[in-house]
């Protein structure tokens, strides 16, 4: 069979199947992404029906599905509600920082996979999923309520982070030396510095240079614009994602929104993309030796995610039961993890890695919806329970006080009768 009828069967046979598994997903309420993952262990190296001519292809649509990911994400953003956040909220991301990333660093350090893998294992833990939990919030109807702007807080801080996590993960894959791995660090933050300045003072010069009443022209002026920015920014070892990230954030208003609703169906299509090629390059065969420190740090981090929303909640004045609903809410991870640890594949630091990865983000988005669904009245059972509890023991001990100080008067009573 001719090569290019080929590609088309199979290409054609991997969208439809991405298609009929999201409308799988959607039917039973969850994400769609360890469905994708599951698909590309199928089709990949050790899978049960491996891909050959389409597999080039896959890879480029896998990158700009990355590209888009992140676009879509800045999209979602001002300039200045992110330096708004930076001042108010940025002992919270600290705090995020500090529960959720120690803990994949530790294992990677355990599992004796030095220091490089250790930084990129705690991306992949520390980073939680923005699409799945903006999925779930908006699933359970909670986007307005008083615990919703905390969340979006943290992954707000957790997105600015990744402008600069990303390029010292960049130098240290590539393994340069310290002057050049700070010179990339150094030119990412003046780009990122540069556009949130720009976005600030010339937000709405930039938006009505894009603008476009015709929305064939917004596309493509703006899907032209991000893959330019998003490759020049790679070609200076910054990160395409990030680069991708501020062409986002310069974007405002009626442009934002536009460019939002004309590229989600390519953002959802590229993903998916995306996520079936990291389950490519994943051999099935990898997974079951790690599963169990890849269940592990599922367990930790869930629980370092939750006391994190509980802690930003309770700072901000959040009622109990707001608080362990932005813990609960925070606990997926997802494409992100997946985009972190996909750049260490690609590199070929540690070959257990990805299949940790995978394994780790597969239970998260899986648990994720039901932490963010249950945390909340698991929490108040218990509490109230505790409080019933101690409220009976107190009962039970108040009466005999009682009888011990009346049996006095009462005997009083008689003698003086």
């Amino acid at each position: 069979m001719h090569s290019s009828a080929v590609f088309l069967i199979e290409f054609g046979a991997i969208i439809l199947g991405l298609g009929l598994l999201g409308r799988l997903a959607g039917r039973f309420r969850f994400s769609p992404i360890p469905l994708y993952l599951l698909a590309g262990l199928a089709f990949g190296e050790g899978g049960l029906l491996p891909l050959g001519s389409s597999e080039e292809f896959v890879a480029i649509g896998a990158e700009i599905g990355v590209i888009l990911l992140l676009l879509m994400l800045g999209l979602e953003y001002t300039a200045s509600d992110l330096v708004s956040n930076l001042k108010t909220q940025y002992p919270a991301g600290l705090v995020d920082a500090a529960l959720n990333a120690l803990p994949g660093a530790a294992m990677a350090l355990l599992l004796g996979w030095g220091p490089v893998a250790a930084v990129v294992l705690a991306g992949v833990t520390w980073i939680s999923s923005s699409g799945v939990i903006a999925k779930v919030m908006g699933d359970l109807g909670r986007l307005g309520n008083r615990e919703t702007p905390v969340i979006l807080s943290i992954l707000v801080l957790e997105d600015l982070a990744m402008a600069v996590y990303l390029p010292i993960v960049t130098a240290l894959l590539a393994g340069v030396g310290l002057a050049a791995g700070s010179l990339t660090l150094a030119i990412a933050l003046g780009v990122a510095g540069l556009v949130l300045f720009l976005a600030l003072r010339y937000g709405r010069v930039i938006s009505r240079f894009v603008s476009s009443d015709d929305p064939e022209k917004l596309l493509l002026v703006v899907l032209g614009l991000t893959l330019l920015v998003a490759g020049i920014a790679q070609q200076l070892q910054v990160s395409a994602a990030v680069g991708a990230f501020l062409v986002g954030i310069a974007l405002s208003g009626e442009v934002a929104e536009g460019a939002h609703h004309l590229l989600s169906p390519l953002r959802d299509l590229f993903a998916a993309v995306f996520f079936v090629f990291f389950g490519l390059h994943t051999d099935p065969a990898t997974i079951p030796p790690v599963i169990l420190p890849a269940l592990a740090l599922a367990v930790i981090t869930a629980g370092t995610k939750i006391a994190t929303g509980y802690w930003a909640a309770k700072r901000a004045g959040i009622s109990a039961k707001g608080r362990w609903r932005a813990g609960g809410t925070l606990v997926a991870r997802g494409e992100f993890s997946i985009v972190i640890a996909g750049l260490a594949v690609t590199a070929g630091i540690e070959p257990s890695l990805g299949p940790l990865a995978t394994a780790y983000v597969l239970i998260l988005v899986i648990v994720g919806p039901l932490t963010a669904r249950y945390t909340e009245p698991i929490a108040v059972r218990f509490t109230t329970g505790r409080r019933k509890a101690a409220g009976r023991s107190r009962t039970v001990s108040v009466p005999a006080p009682k009888e011990e100080s009346l049996e006095p008067v009462d005997d009083g009573t008689a003698g003086r009768a």
